[in-house]
C-alpha cells in the first residue's frame, strides 16, 4: 500500500497548527507583544520622521521593524522551545517509533511557522495602517512580507539548533537571552545610530541586521548592503546554523538512542 504523503503533510500539519493556538503564551509574544511594542514606538507621532533627516515616518519604520522581530521571533521560538520541550517530553521517541517520516514531520513544522508567521504579519500591518496611517503599496506589503519569509530559513536553523542544545525547562531562558539582545543590537526597537559605539560597530554582523534591513529597504530606506547582499548573508547564517543544529541533534540522538 502506497502512502499517501501529502495527507500525512496535512493532518500533520494541522496538529501542529492547533498546538500552536493550543499555548497562549506563545501566541501572545507571537502577535501581541509586536503589537504592544509597536503602539509604544511606532503611535508616538507616528507621521515623523523616525530620525534627524530621514524621509520615512516612525510609525513606517516601526512597522518594518516590528515585521522581521515578529517573523523572527515566530521561528525561533517555535523551534527553539518546541523542539526542546518535545525531546523533554520524549516525542523524539515516539516518532522514532511511528510510520510518520521525519521529513514530513519537519516540513509541516516550517510550514506551520511559516503561516503563522503571515498571520501575525498581517495582523501588524493592518493596525499599523489603521493606528498609524502606514500605507504602503500592494506590491510593497507583498515585497515585505515576501521577503521575510524567504529569509526565515537562518532563523528556523537557529531554533533548530536551540532546540537540541537547550533543555526544556532552561529553553525559554536561553532563546530569550540570545534573541531579544540581538534584537536590540540590530537596531529592531532603536535606530542603530542611537546604539553605543561598540554595539553600533557589532550590529552589522548580527543575524538580524540583514533582515531588518530587507525590511527597511522596502520603505526606500538606504541600507549598509544592498537586497542581494543581504539574502547571501542570511543564507551563510542558515548554513552556519543548519551545521551547529545537525552537530547538535547527532549529539543529543547519540546519548538518547546509543
Amino acid at each position: 500500500m502506497t502512502a499517501n504523503y501529502p495527507r500525512m503533510l496535512l493532518m500533520q500539519f494541522r496538529a501542529e497548527f492547533l498546538k500552536f493556538w493550543r499555548v497562549p503564551a506563545f501566541a501572545f509574544f507571537s502577535l501581541a507583544l509586536p503589537l504592544i511594542i509597536f503602539v509604544f514606538f511606532g503611535l508616538r507621532d507616528p507621521t515623523s520622521p523616525y530620525a534627524p533627516g530621514a524621509t520615512v515616518a516612525t510609525g513606517a519604520f516601526v512597522m518594518a521593524s516590528m515585521a522581521a522581530y515578529t517573523v523572527g521571533n515566530v521561528m525561533v521560538f517555535s523551534f527553539g522551545i518546541g523542539v526542546a520541550v518535545e525531546r523533554g517530553q520524549k516525542q523524539d521517541v515516539l516518532l522514532r517509533a511511528s510510520p510518520l517520516p521525519p521529513a514530513i514531520y519537519l516540513l509541516a513544522k516550517v510550514i506551520n511557522a511559516l503561516v503563522f508567521s503571515l498571520f501575525a504579519m498581517t495582523v501588524l500591518f493592518v493596525f499599523a495602517h489603521f493606528a498609524a496611517s502606514v500605507n504602503l503599496g500592494a506590491i510593497a506589503w507583498l515585497s515585505l512580507a515576501g521577503r521575510l519569509l524567504l529569509g526565515s530559513l537562518a532563523f528556523i536553523m537557529l531554533g533548530f539548533a536551540l532546540g537540541y542544545l537547550a533543555g526544556p525547562n532552561s529553553a525559554p531562558a536561553v532563546v530569550n537571552v540570545i534573541y531579544l539582545p540581538i534584537a536590540f543590537g540590530s537596531g529592531i526597537f532603536i535606530p542603530t545610530q542611537f546604539l553605543p559605539d561598540f554595539i553600533r560597530w557589532l550590529s552589522p554582523y548580527l543575524p538580524l541586521s540583514p533582515f531588518a534591513q530587507l525590511a527597511w529597504s522596502v520603505l526606500g530606506i538606504k541600507t549598509d548592503r544592498s537586497v542581494e547582499s543581504n539574502f547571501v548573508l542570511l543564507g551563510a547564517y542558515a548554513i552556519a546554523f543548519f551545521l551547529l543544529a545537525l552537530w547538535a541533534y547527532r549529539r543529543d540522538t547519540s546519548l538518547k538512542f546509543t
